[in-house]
Order: C-alpha cells, then sequence, then structure tokens
C-alpha cells in the first residue's frame, strides 16, 4: 500500500482528518517523539498576572492560598511561524490520478496543515499568506484553534477550487508578505519556484528581504521529481500545455529530454546553492514521496531554534 492509499487523499475534503492522521502517522513512525520539550504534560506553576486569560488558573491551589496560580505547560514556547504557499497555476500539476501522487498545491495545502497542526499542539502561533501573480491572502499569527480552523478553511476552498492560467510573480508578493511580517518569525514557503521572470537575483532579492527582517526561512522546493525533474514520459507525441499562460507545444518527448534536464537541474541547483549562500534552508519536497520528509525537516530546523 503507497503513502498516498494509506491516507486515503481522495478524501481532500476532509483535510483536518488528513493533517492530523500525517501527524499521529510521523510521530509513531520516529523512535523519539518530536514533542520532547513541547509535550502537552503539566510542568509547573507561575504566579497569574492581572489582564492574562484564565483559562489556566489552577482554582484548587487558589482555594488553598487564596492566591492565584497558573499552570504552565512544557510546549508553552514564543515561536511564531508563516505559512507562504505559492497557487499560481503551475501548482495544479500534475492531474491526480487514484492511487498516485496529488498536485503540488495539494501536496503543499496538507503539508502546511500537517505542520500548522503540530504548532496547535505546541501552542505556537501560525499565520498564512498565499500568492499567486499578487498576494491573495495574508493573515497574522495566531495559536487559537478557531484560527487553525480558518486557515484549513482557505486551504480548502484553494484544493477545491483550481485556478486557471494565474502565473507566478513570487518576486513582489515576497516583498510585500516580508513588509507585513512585524515580529521575527520561522517563515515556510511552499512553491514549485517557476517565476515569470527569469532573473533569480529578482527573487533572491525578496527572499533576503526575509532574511533581512531576521527571520528564519525554509524553502519546500515543491517538485513532482518523476515528470519535472527526470522528464518521465514515454517516447510519443505529446501535447505540453503552459498551466499559466495556457500556450500549447505538441513534440516528442525524447527530442527534447535531455535539454529539458540540463536546463531544470542547472535551475534546481542555481536555487539551491543561491539558498546556500543566502543561509535559508532548502529541501526538495517531491510530492511522490509523502510529507514525513516535510515534517522532519521542520523539527530539524526547530530543533536548532531552541
Amino acid at each position: 500500500m503507497s503513502f498516498f492509499e494509506k491516507y486515503d487523499l481522495k478524501q481532500l475534503n476532509n483535510l483536518e482528518l488528513l493533517a492530523k492522521q500525517v501527524v499521529e502517522g510521523f510521530i509513531i513512525g520516529m523512535h523519539k517523539s518530536p514533542f520532547h520539550g513541547f509535550s502537552v504534560e503539566f510542568a509547573e506553576h507561575r504566579i497569574y498576572n492581572p489582564g492574562e486569560s484564565i483559562k489556566n488558573i489552577d482554582w484548587k491551589v487558589y482555594g488553598r492560598t487564596d492566591k492565584m496560580f497558573v499552570k504552565k505547560y512544557e510546549e508553552e514556547t514564543n515561536l511564531r511561524c508563516q505559512f507562504i504557499i505559492d497557487t499560481s497555476s503551475s501548482m495544479y500539476f500534475p492531474k491526480y490520478e487514484e492511487g498516485k501522487a496529488i498536485n503540488k498545491l495539494q501536496f503543499s495545502a496538507l503539508g502546511a496543515a500537517s505542520l500548522m497542526n503540530l504548532l496547535r499542539k505546541q501552542r505556537d502561533a501560525f499565520g498564512l499568506s498565499l500568492f499567486e501573480d499578487e498576494v491573495i491572502t495574508h493573515t497574522k499569527a495566531k495559536s487559537s484553534t478557531t484560527h487553525y480552523r480558518l486557515l484549513l478553511s482557505y486551504l480548502d476552498k484553494l484544493i477545491q477550487d483550481p485556478k486557471k492560467e494565474k502565473a507566478t510573480r513570487a518576486t513582489e508578493a515576497l516583498h510585500q508578505i516580508a513588509d507585513n511580517i512585524h515580529k521575527r518569525s520561522l517563515v515556510v514557503i511552499f512553491s514549485d519556484m517557476f517565476d515569470q521572470k527569469e532573473n533569480m537575483d529578482d527573487m533572491f532579492s525578496a527572499l533576503q528581504h526575509l532574511k533581512h527582517n531576521k527571520h528564519e526561512v525554509i524553502l519546500f522546493h515543491v517538485l513532482d521529481a518523476d515528470k519535472e525533474l527526470n522528464f518521465d514520459y514515454q517516447n510519443r507525441p505529446y501535447l505540453f500545455v503552459d498551466l499559466e499562460t495556457g500556450e500549447k507545444v505538441k513534440l516528442q518527448s525524447n527530442q527534447v529530454k535531455e535539454h529539458y534536464q540540463n536546463r531544470i537541474m542547472a535551475f534546481k541547483e542555481e536555487l539551491r546553492m543561491k539558498c546556500l549562500q543566502y543561509k535559508i534552508d532548502y529541501f526538495e519536497a517531491d510530492v511522490n514521496k509523502g510529507f514525513y520528509p516535510v515534517l522532519q525537516s521542520y523539527m530539524v530546523k526547530r530543533n536548532k531554534m531552541n
């Protein structure tokens, strides 16, 4: 049974349930819990500060001592995380087929939802930014369950309502988002990085903008490695369609395979090296390999920040 069959990703209309299944499966599959140091176990009491929420006051202690103490939990942290997802038309590749990989947007949405679920359990704050040729959604970071479900509703809508011929303009969008994240955060980007601008320096000036504001940045480079890196097509004529412009070209796949692979691998290597140069954590996120590599990469980064 494949990863995707195991989690029945045909039922993408229940993103909350799927995110919970992914996280629970990830925890079970690890020898050491990723929640070490962030468990939901009670840790200690601290004095109640006037103006705070009263929901964690220990009323039994108050009854014995006539003083207000708050239950402090080990997972209480100050991490803020902003998820940035590319929602342009190229992210809806490949077309979903039963038993096979989901498309890049579905993968990104479920990957982000799973990480949000982790953050919610840790009582950390998280926000969501969505962009294509412009920023279409930007929320501030919060830690409540209500906020979590609101963000899931945005992701649900993306999954159910594919964009048609929406171009990627990551440079402008990332600059705009950087200007609107006011507190130091962990910024997690899901994108195929196929921008309309061919000058990668412009795109990295936007990523530098995030780093300049003292954010930690993780880039999940979302791809279907079989099709987009290896160009794994049968040697027969295909009609290839640019999802962002609608442009079509008919050709024999093997006639262009070598040239295509050289170009795409050069692009990927330049992207990886630029990330290394600017101290951005780069991870290839192959939609065929499931979400555990995404969650594992996040946990490694999270542990380094603590």
